[in-house]
């Protein structure tokens, strides 16, 4: 058996093996399980039965990453964006007013769009269209992002009336995320196999400790045992999407908005990804496996609209398993097989705070400003794009913004110094794209 998963996954051509696999794996999934309650708080404001959507998260999130591992054999894990979800929540649903059965069918409808565009081969041109220095910008804003939303989600970083953000002050909290760095980070350092899960494992052991200490003094708790283990799924979004409302004149820019931004956020991620994790083919300059990986991402997003979530797409926290050692297919299996459980088990996950998730989160940031050597700073016809991809993802929360503004940069400067004959048909089709998407989402 471990003979025939090395062959078909190719251990020995990718320097992978199978403990290695599969640590990566569960890495991956630690760093993102998180979805599987967060995407149904948001969706769920929508009307939408809480434990509906959760049971969508967990179908969409474990069958897509098998799939992306199966068809494109890269560690790449996928589920429910976050960001997309909030567009549909609360500018589609609530903003405009859409039933969230048609805002399932716009979902659906952006799926097929995208699917056909990856048959015909458009995605992989619009892979090929990102400028080289733009590809560095995006990995390390992403890294950025990855660093930003670990500190957010233990309240190292909070929101100031005054500053926009400041420092969340001391709290036994924040001293269990402190332990938590230092602790994986000197694994890390020592190069210790599995350090990422051992530090979640540790801090998550830590946290429940600790919390319970903080709790019997009078503070508040950050960690605590379940109060059960099993809930049963709730099948009541399966198959409730409205396609024929989503057809409307009206849900035009909807749809288009579902499609810009699944787009996006996927290539911006997938082509970050694989910058840092070196998935790069030599020959070509391109993403490894491009097509597969990108057809596997636009069926995850149909599949969405069917299963009664918002579009799934490629998942930043993959880095975190690629920083284990991950470099084929069965790190994305092994990280979709995980959730499958969580149909019947999701009260588990509070054994996992974001407490013990932060400190990883924060070192695989660390980990994806690898790219910027490669930046020519003294270049600034290449830093600059570069540097608002960087600064423009984590200040904008959000990714696809980053990537825009980047692009817009670039297309800028080439015309200005009159190398016009630099820029392709994709990047100025790209281009006009993301200038209507910016003027639609400023209405």
């Amino acid at each position: 058996m471990k003979d025939r998963l090395s062959a078909f996954f190719g251990f020995e051509e990718k320097r992978t093996n199978l403990q290695t696999e599969l640590t990566a794996g569960l890495t991956t999934f630690l760093t993102m399980a998180y979805i599987i309650v967060v995407n149904p708080s948001i969706l769920s404001e929508t009307g939408m039965p809480f434990a509906g959507v959760l049971l969508a998260t967990v179908l969409v999130s474990a069958g897509s990453s098998i799939l992306m591992g199966f068809m494109a054999n890269l560690p790449f894990a996928m589920a429910p964006g976050m960001g997309i979800n909030a567009f549909f929540t609360y500018t589609l649903v609530i903003g405009a007013g859409a039933p969230w059965q048609t805002a399932l069918g716009a979902v659906f409808i952006s799926g097929v769009i995208f699917l056909g565009l990856s048959l015909m081969g458009v995605r992989e041109r619009i892979v090929a269209a990102i400028p080289t220095p733009v590809r560095y910008g995006v990995a390390a804003g992403i890294g950025l992002f990855l660093a930003l939303i670990g500190l957010q989600s233990v309240d190292f970083i909070i929101s100031d009336p005054a500053t926009l953000v400041g420092f969340g002050g001391l709290s036994a909290q924040i001293g269990v995320f402190a332990l938590g760095l230092a602790g994986t980070a000197w694994m890390v350092i020592r190069r210790i196999r599995g350090a990422l899960v051992f530090g979640i494992v540790g801090t998550s052991v830590v946290a429940l400790l600790v919390s319970a200490i903080a709790e019997h003094l009078g503070y508040a708790a950050f960690a605590e045992m379940p109060e059960a283990v099993f809930a049963w799924p709730d099948t009541g979004v399966l198959f409730a999407l409205d396609i024929r409302g989503a057809l409307a004149v009206g849900m035009i820019m909807p749809v288009f908005t579902f499609l810009f931004t699944d787009i996006f956020d996927s290539l911006s991620t997938f082509v970050g990804i694989s910058e840092v994790g070196g998935f790069i083919d030599e020959k070509t300059g391109q993403p490894r496996n491009v097509g597969r990986a990108l057809l596997a991402d636009a069926i995850s997003t149909t599949a969405s609209g069917l299963l009664g979530t918002s579009s799934g797409t490629t998942y930043i926290e993959s880095a975190a398993g690629i920083e284990e050692g991950g470099h084929t297919g069965l790190t994305a299996i092994v990280a979709g097989l995980l959730f499958v459980p969580f149909m019947f088990l999701s009260p588990l996950l509070a054994l996992v705070p974001n407490v013990a998730t932060a400190p990883v989160l924060v070192l695989v940031g660390l980990f994806m400003m690898q790219p910027l050597s490669r930046v020519r700073w003294n270049d600034f016809e290449e830093a600059l794009p570069a540097f608002l991809a960087v600064i423009l993802i984590p200040l904008t929360y959000n990714i696809t913004q980053g990537i825009i503004w980047a692009f817009l940069a670039y297309t800028a400067i080439k015309l200005l110094l009159g190398k016009w004959r630099e820029l392709t048909v994709t990047l100025i089709i790209i281009d006009i794209l993301a200038i209507i998407s910016l003027l639609y989402a400023g209405e």
